[in-house]
């Protein structure tokens, strides 16, 4: 059967449509030309540094030099779903409410994966867009950010690469998908997931021409090989092909990352672990506290649900401050926060975090009970991770230059990788 999608004349709307739109309450203006937004996922800027001293990211180059380029930092806790929903709305995650990729429900009591549209509280730019006509695709690596990518959204593509050979018309805006990429379904265990969504991204653009286009990959690659490494390598060789591919077919190409990655491993290769759980329960007894880890996704096998950010909740308030001295004097331990000054120092939903957050320096990272992790999955090797303030630098790259006005804002302050649909709709020449 031959493949379709949701819109197949290959042109980019003519119905009038508003000059501007307003979501969160900030105004963003109507793309010009077809824009591309792209989650590098666990983007340390040390990998496209280290493709570049090489000269094997030919398109991120030019894009650095003839639009713009800068560090950015990327919302707390630095995981992958609160940062792909404060890049997509443009907001922190104290407005949407995503506080991790996991949390403890405060209205069941239990401990889920926070992956359902019912969890935000803040409008997608996506969506908006597509409420005032705008033609939309959002393609993510790993199912899990989908169906919050498309919440909202009227009409266009939405799918995952992960779940890319269950794609219908009805459902994702796009049938018999594997045919219309041209690539056979990724593991999800690979680099090749990453890929086949720009390779999406490129036929999408190519045929429907979206006015907006969100494209999130996985950080399966940053995981297992550090920056300059020949894997790293030639992942990012393979990314910078499909990004200047994007550029070359008439798109504004914007780019920043979700969160970075750094190595969390002592010097004998084991990784370097402070098991929350099991120092709270020897201090105060078992059934006292409850540690809950929001790296943990169902894709654990690449970093053992293992990060630098974790919930603590404590159920007799009379330990309370205890348990925060306690915390702070464990070797490795950078912050340790009760719930009111986290949610407002790390612009928090204060109802869907612990009564104490703790964050790990850059080179630790935090568990439960040393039973409850299965350190075989990691397969020997290094144990590369994020979720820390240390974990939060990213690139923001734009292939276009910037106006005066955003110019400025640049170079005065320190910017968000949330930021980059303000930047790309509002901020260029």
């Amino acid at each position: 059967m031959a493949h379709s999608a949701s819109v197949s004349d290959g042109k980019r709307s003519s119905a009038a449509h508003p000059r501007s739109i307003n979501a969160n309450g900030k105004a963003y203006r109507w793309p010009d030309d077809p824009l591309v937004v792209v989650c590098l996922d666990g983007g340390q800027p040390e990998y496209i540094e280290a493709a570049l001293d090489r000269n094997l990211v030919p398109n991120i180059s030019a894009f650095m030099r003839d639009g713009f380029a800068a560090i950015a930092e990327g919302a707390m806790p630095s995981f992958t779903n609160p940062n792909n929903i404060s890049i997509i709305s443009g907001v922190p995650p104290s407005v949407h409410g995503i506080s991790g990729n996991y949390f403890l429900d405060p209205e069941t009591g239990e401990a889920v994966m926070m992956n359902e549209a019912r969890f935000l509280r803040a409008e997608s730019l996506l969506a908006v867009f597509s409420e005032h006509g705008a033609k939309v695709a959002s393609i993510t690596a790993k199912d899990k950010l989908s169906r919050m990518l498309s919440h909202g959204v009227k009409g266009g593509i939405a799918f995952s690469a992960e779940k890319a050979d269950e794609c219908s018309l009805a459902e994702n805006g796009i049938e018999n998908c594997l045919d219309y990429v041209g690539m056979p379904l990724p593991d999800v265990y690979s680099a090749d997931l990453s890929l086949f969504v720009l390779e999406a991204g490129v036929k999408v653009l190519e045929r429907e021409r979206p006015d907006i286009m969100y494209l999130s990959l996985t950080d399966y690659i940053q995981h297992k090989h550090a920056p300059g490494s020949p894997e790293a390598n030639e992942f990012y060789q393979k990314i910078d092909n499909g990004l200047g591919r994007l550029s070359r077919s008439g798109a504004i190409v914007a780019i920043t990352g979700d969160h970075g990655m750094n190595d969390k491993s002592r010097d004998d290769g084991a990784p370097n672990v402070i098991y929350l759980q099991d120092v709270l329960e020897q201090e105060f007894g078992t059934g006292e506290s409850d540690v809950i880890l929001p790296i943990t996704d169902p894709y654990v096998v690449h970093h053992g649900a293992l990060g630098s950010f974790a919930s603590v909740f404590i159920r007799n308030g009379a330990v309370m401050d205890s348990a925060v001295n306690s915390l702070r004097k464990l070797p490795g331990v950078e912050e340790v926060m009760k719930r009111e000054t986290a949610a407002q120092k790390l612009e928090l939903p204060a109802d869907r975090i612990g009564d104490i957050v703790v964050i790990a320096d850059k080179e630790t990272v935090l568990g439960k009970r040393a039973a409850d992790h299965d350190l075989s999955l990691l397969g020997g090797m290094r144990l590369r991770s994020h979720g820390g303030l240390a974990d939060r630098q990213v690139f923001f790259i734009l292939s276009r230059p910037l106006n005066n006005f955003y110019q400025n804002i640049a170079q005065t302050r320190q910017l968000l990788n949330y930021e980059i649909f303000d930047f790309a709709l509002n901020g260029l020449l």
